[in-house]
């Protein structure tokens, strides 16, 4: 039923159960994988801690490096189940959007995500994204809780 499976994740601990659980799925339907984690790009003004914490080039840095780790350790889950998987790592200021862009791009015909990650106060105020991805999506979603 579904072939290409876009699981999404920011490291929080029930992203990474929405990727086990995303890339069992994906290996009990055949189907491959594009795992993605989506960096918000340095802001001057912001009340995001690790923003305010230190330099553009510091934040960058740090936040790249937690990309690729989280990538990293979901990518040698899926070679562990056998799973066909690409990663990708993109920079939003719209985590959801970029979400359904990729999905988007790279011909997914099912998102698999958990229903909260971290986000802090701005979920709270914004709502999650998750939700967004819910109310904005074509594509079928799949949400972990």
């Amino acid at each position: 039923m579904f072939n290409h499976i876009l699981i999404p994740t920011d490291g929080s601990p029930l992203s990474l159960i929405a990727v086990d659980e995303g890339l069992a799925f994906a290996r009990d339907a055949g189907a491959k994988v594009t795992l993605l984690t989506v960096v918000e790009p340095f802001h001057i003004f912001s009340a995001d801690p690790d923003q305010i914490a230190g330099t553009r080039q510091d934040y960058e840095r740090q936040a790249n490096e937690r990309a690729a780790a989280y990538l990293s350790k979901a990518e040698l889950k899926a070679r562990a189940l056998g799973v066909p998987c690409e990663a990708v790592r993109r920079e939003s200021e719209d985590p959801y959007q970029a979400i359904i862009d990729t999905a988007t791009a790279k011909g997914c015909d099912l998102i698999a995500m958990a229903s909260h990650g971290r986000r802090g106060v701005t979920a709270v105020v914004l709502g999650s994204q998750t939700l967004k991805v819910l109310t904005h999506s074509k594509i079928p979603v799949l949400v972990y809780r």
